[in-house]
């Protein structure tokens, strides 16, 4: 084998000419000296096409290569520029590094495969370089990736979700492919112009992929409906019973509060009582007892009657025995949670007697709760009919939370989307000459 052939393979080139390797024993580092070969010169380092030479660039510049051994490589060429027709004077592209990049793509192939295996500190001090340069790397790797795959391919039913990345409101809104489990698509923000953004990505792909969306499951978000119905007005739309369940509980937990805010407010007309042991003949103070009983219900009239402890169920059937309209509204939220587990021809009428009792109950949090089921009836009858949660979206939200505080430091959200979609869009990058 010809040593130029042989420094090619180790330095994981091609389309290169390896005119002479060197080693700085000041700097610790090997240098490889190289060119392309004559039909990858000249070319547009953006588009590729073949373009005159401009002017000689800056001079000679380096890319950082994968280590051999323990020693850091540079592999070192000229930089010219060249005038493309359509982007003007811009640098020539090189074989063996990405456009605009300082290291090679085999360097840039195992820092994305460390970054979606590895720990930051481990994927850092192994490649010897510094977290927001892994940010840089996989943006540009998931952008070749897209190009290279469809990521629309056989979308039919789909689920859309926000999630928090950052402190101060700031919010990504995500789109999982319910059939795969695959994270398709993500952005930035989380109202109407965000999600038409995907919607018009869909569109741009081609063959009509808005009209082939046959599902959609959200929260019940009115930004999402109003999106989904201009966009796919076909589509089957689907509440999601976890946040339907949810608005029940949220209804509780105001009447809890109203109910233990009204028990301390009694409590200040009661007699004080004195320090220590209270006499035996000492006044009673009921309404100061139930609003301590009240402070720690929360979790008893959360969970589900299965799952409560043999505590909770008393304090669950204490409440019963003092307060009647808190209790009522327990019984509100467990049967609205109970009319998810019913086939669709008897939860149409269970939901139906639902409104009604919520209806009359004269409790304030659960008539407007009411509206609003009246508001999502047909979605919510959908989800139970075609068995459709945001389950597996609340899946992909919990893993991209874990990846948030893996990827704290990425100066834009870009870097955690392509991290995001690396880790769980079903394209995970390799090893370099790995199949």
């Amino acid at each position: 084998m010809r040593n130029a052939t042989l420094w090619c393979a180790l330095l994981g080139v091609e389309k290169t000419v390896v005119e002479e390797v060197e080693f700085d024993q000041d700097e610790g580092v090997l240098i490889a000296h190289v060119r392309p070969v004559r039909s990858a010169s000249s070319r547009c380092g953006r588009c590729l096409r073949r373009c005159p030479r401009y002017d000689p660039g800056e001079g000679r510049r380096r890319w950082r290569a994968l280590d051999l051994g323990t020693i850091p490589v540079y592999l070192e060429a000229d930089a010219p520029r060249v005038f493309c027709s359509e982007h003007g004077a811009t640098v020539r592209a090189v074989p063996w590094a990405r456009h605009a990049a300082g290291h090679t793509i085999t360097f840039d192939e195992q820092v994305a495969w460390l970054a979606t295996q590895c720990s930051k500190t481990a994927a850092c001090e192994l490649m010897r370089i510094a977290w927001r340069t892994v940010g840089s790397i996989i943006t540009r790797v998931w952008g070749d990736t897209e190009k290279l795959h469809d990521r629309f391919a056989g979308l039919r039913r789909i689920g859309i979700d926000e999630i928090s990345y950052k402190r101060g409101h700031r919010y990504l809104t995500i789109v999982v492919d319910h059939d795969t489990g695959r994270l398709v698509w993500a952005a930035p923000g989380r109202d109407k112009a965000t999600l038409g953004g995907f919607f018009d990505a869909l569109e741009a792909s081609g063959q009509g992929r808005c009209a082939q969306i046959t599902h959609v499951s959200a929260d019940g978000a009115d930004w999402i409906g109003a999106v989904v119905e201009e966009k796919c007005p076909n589509a089957i739309r689907c509440a999601d019973p976890f946040h339907v369940v949810k608005w029940a509980t949220e209804a509780l937990d105001e009447v809890r509060r109203g109910a233990w805010n009204d028990a301390r407010r009694q409590a200040r007309t009661e007699p004080a009582r004195s320090v220590g042991r209270p006499r035996h003949d000492a006044p009673t103070r009921p309404a100061s007892d139930r609003a301590r009983g009240l402070k720690g219900a929360r979790y008893a009239l959360w969970k589900n009657p299965d799952n409560l402890t043999d505590r909770q169920a008393e304090k669950l059937a204490w409440i019963a025995k003092t307060d009647p309209r808190l209790h009522r509204a327990y019984l509100l939220k467990e049967g609205l949670r109970l009319v998810f587990q019913l086939g669709h021809a008897d939860a149409d009428a269970a939901l139906q007697k639902w409104i009604g009792w919520a209806r009359r109950s004269r409790i304030p949090a659960f008539v407007n709760l009411q509206r609003r089921i009246v508001k999502h009836r047909a979605s919510i009858l959908a989800a139970i009919e075609h068995g459709l949660s945001n389950g597996r979206i609340e899946s992909v939200n919990t893993k991209i939370r874990l990846i948030t505080r893996v990827a704290f430091g990425f100066r834009s959200p870009d870097a955690l989307i392509a991290l995001a979609t690396l880790n769980l869009g079903g394209h995970r990058p390799t090893l370099p000459n790995r199949a």
